[in-house]
């Protein structure tokens, strides 16, 4: 069955022929039928310490601002305007590099950088119709508060979608929500080790779906190996990104909702496992870093792949 599925990859997939953000986008226009109407998409990615999908995903907000009108920007783990970024974006104002200094580690990669001063020069182009950041995002000093609490990030999950719907309600904009994997798909459960016992709880994405319907497009990014920043081995075969991997493709997009041959179909709407590379991540204990709970198909509505990947950059503190 797996030479199947991925002969069917192989015939179905787009590829993706560029990792810069400031190429042309035409490999990503596939996310537009996709995305059609949507009030939310939101932007999961399988580790945030890659390159190419930091990148992938500063593509993909390109497109969602440029092509389909989003005005809204969800970076998830901080909030914008505690370090001055939404200030930065609308005004100008600040040295973007110092105050991505002051943001949660995660943010602090030139591909965050990159996204930034993107926004700041879409809005001096558009000022009557600028983007802005999604206001009331948790600070680390809240989130770590409700981790004391036994059901701490349950709560967590169900904030940070409490926060998008009210932000939506109260603006009406179409919001991207950038974040990760484990936080995006529509997850009613998700389980998510390597604690133990492992989390199983819901997600912010099974909320947000519950809220929107159709509205809520999830965007799964994943990878097979390679460095994030550490070295990352290829993924236990059971996994979905061995057989994601297992193409000719390099890079590529996937509508994991195609039609396909009943063995295509099983696989795509089998529960799976997906590997979720943090910053405590063992490579030697590889396989238990990983999303469960459903398939592919109850996750995301597209899947962007990469083989192989590299470490982000991360941000130098002087000015510039």
């Amino acid at each position: 069955m797996t030479e199947m599925v991925t002969r069917w990859i192989e015939d179905h997939a787009h590829r993706l022929t560029t990792f810069d953000p400031e190429a042309p986008l035409t490999d990503l226009e596939p996310l537009l039928d996709i995305v059609c109407d949507a009030k939310v998409v939101a932007i999961g990615a399988s580790t945030r310490q890659t390159h190419e999908l930091s990148a992938l995903s500063h593509r993909i907000v390109r497109l969602l601002v440029e092509e389909r009108g989003f005005r809204s920007l969800a970076l998830e783990g901080d909030n914008p305007s505690r370090i001055g970024l939404a200030e930065y974006i609308g005004t100008g104002a600040g040295d973007p590099r110092a105050l991505l200094a002051e943001a949660r580690p995660f943010w602090q990669t030139e591909e965050i950088l990159g996204v930034v001063r993107w926004l700041r020069s879409f809005n001096r182009r558009h000022p009557d119709d600028p983007v802005r950041f999604v206001d009331n995002a948790p600070t680390a000093r809240e989130q770590l508060a409700q981790l004391a609490l036994p059901d701490g990030l349950a709560r967590i999950e169900r904030g940070m979608a409490e926060d998008t719907i009210r932000w939506h309600e109260d603006t009406a904009d179409r919001i991207v929500y950038w974040g990760g994997l484990a936080h995006t798909v529509d997850g009613t459960p998700r389980t998510v080790p390597p604690a133990s016992p492992p989390m199983t709880h819901r997600n912010a994405g099974s909320y947000l779906r519950e809220r929107f319907g159709a509205g809520y497009v999830s965007i799964g990014l994943t990878f097979h190996h390679g460095m994030a920043p550490g070295p990352v081995p290829e993924p236990p075969a059971e996994f979905a990104d061995a057989t994601l991997g297992g193409t000719a493709l390099d890079a590529y997009l996937l509508d994991p909702r195609a039609d396909g041959p009943v063995p295509v179909r099983t696989w795509l709407t089998t529960p799976t496992r997906t590997r979720l590379i943090g910053p405590r991540y063992d490579p030697a204990d590889d396989a238990a870093h990983h999303l469960s709970g459903g398939s592919l198909t109850d996750w995301c509505d597209a899947l962007l792949h990469v083989r192989e990947v590299t470490p982000v950059r991360l941000l130098s503190h002087t000015r510039g």
